[in-house]
C-alpha cells in the first residue's frame, strides 16, 4: 500500500513510532476507531495524531493508550516565517486557552475558505461537488470531491488545474506568525519540531528556524526527488549544534501508517520529553 505520495522511499531503519499522522478531524481519512488497526498493520507501537491546525476532539489526554496502541495528542500548525510558510508540529498537547483561541480562528477562516473554494470549482466547472463543510476542512477533502464528481480531474490534477497555491480556484487563508505558533505551541506541547524541511521553498532557511525549537523531522518519506545526501547532513549538523530531537512520520492522510518515523534510538530521546509514552 502506497500514501498519497507516489514514490515514497522505504526508511533506511525500520521506525518504531509514526508520529505525523492526520485524520478526518482535518483532511485524512482515518478514524480514531481505525488508529490502533493501522499502526498493527504499519507495525508501529506508538502514533501521534498531528491534524492541521486542530487539536483532535476525540482525544482527551495529551498521551493515551487506545487499543494496545499509545497515541500522543498533537498538531500540525502552519505559520508565516515571513519569507516562506512552515509547519510546525507539536506534540504531548495540553489543551489552553491560547492554543484554542488560535486553532478556534484558524478553523473558522478554514471552513469560510473551503466554501469559497468549492464555490469557485462548482462555478468554474458547472458541476456540483458532495461535500459537507465542516470544521478541519482542508483542500484535500475537495480535491478528493472533484475527483468523485463529473468534473475530467483526479485528486493531483485538482491541485494542479484548479486548487493548489495560485491556480484559478485558489484561496488564501489565514496564517498566525511563526512566533505566535512557536509560543502557543511551547505553552501546550513537551515537543515543538519543525516538519518536513525539505518541502519548503529554503529549507536552508527553514533549517535555520527550527534552531528555536525543540526538534526537527528527519525522517520523512519525500516524494519525487527525495532530498539529497548534503541537504540531510545539513539537518543532521543543525541538529546537532543545536541539541534538536530527531523526529519522523509518514504524514499519512490515508490508513498506512509506518511508512516513515523515527527508529528506536530517536525515539527514545523523543519519549524522555512525554510522560506516559
Amino acid at each position: 500500500m502506497r500514501s498519497e505520495r507516489s514514490g515514497d522511499p522505504a526508511p533506511e531503519r525500520p521506525p518504531v513510532a509514526d508520529l505525523h499522522v492526520h485524520t478526518t478531524a482535518s483532511d485524512g481519512i482515518l478514524e480514531v476507531s481505525e488508529l490502533a488497526d493501522a499502526a498493527r498493520a504499519g507495525d508501529v507501537d506508538v502514533v501521534a495524531v498531528t491534524d492541521h491546525n486542530r487539536v483532535h476532539p476525540k482525544l482527551d489526554a495529551p498521551v493515551q493508550p487506545i487499543g494496545g496502541v499509545t497515541v500522543i495528542r498533537g498538531i500540525e500548525l502552519r505559520v508565516d516565517a515571513g519569507e516562506q510558510r512552515l509547519d510546525l508540529l507539536g506534540y504531548g498537547l495540553a489543551v489552553t486557552d491560547r492554543i484554542e483561541s488560535v486553532t478556534s480562528r484558524i478553523q473558522r477562516n478554514r471552513k469560510q475558505r473551503g466554501a469559497e473554494i468549492v464555490a469557485r470549482v462548482e462555478d468554474r466547472l458547472g458541476v456540483d461537488l458532495d461535500i459537507e463543510l465542516r470544521e478541519g476542512i482542508g483542500r484535500p477533502n475537495i480535491a478528493r470531491a472533484i475527483e468523485a464528481s463529473d468534473a475530467p480531474y483526479d485528486f493531483d490534477a485538482a491541485f494542479e488545474e484548479l486548487i493548489g497555491n495560485g491556480r484559478p480556484c485558489y484561496v488564501e487563508r489565514y496564517v498566525p506568525s511563526f512566533s505566535v505558533g512557536a509560543e502557543v505551541l511551547r505553552e501546550s506541547c513537551a515537543v515543538v519540531a519543525l516538519a518536513h524541511p525539505f518541502r519548503y521553498p529554503d529549507p536552508e532557511s527553514a533549517l535555520e528556524r527550527a534552531r528555536e525549537l525543540d526538534a526537527v523531522e528527519r525522517f520523512y518519506p519525500y516524494s519525487g526527488s527525495s532530498a539529497q545526501k548534503e541537504e540531510r547532513e545539513l539537518l543532521d549538523d543543525v541538529a546537532a549544534d543545536a541539541d534538536l530531537l530527531s523526529t519522523g512520520g509518514s504524514d499519512a492522510h490515508d490508513r498506512t501508517l509506518g511508512v516513515a518515523g523515527p527508529p528506536s534510538a530517536e525515539f527514545e530521546s523523543f519519549a524522555a520529553r512525554l510522560p506516559g509514552v
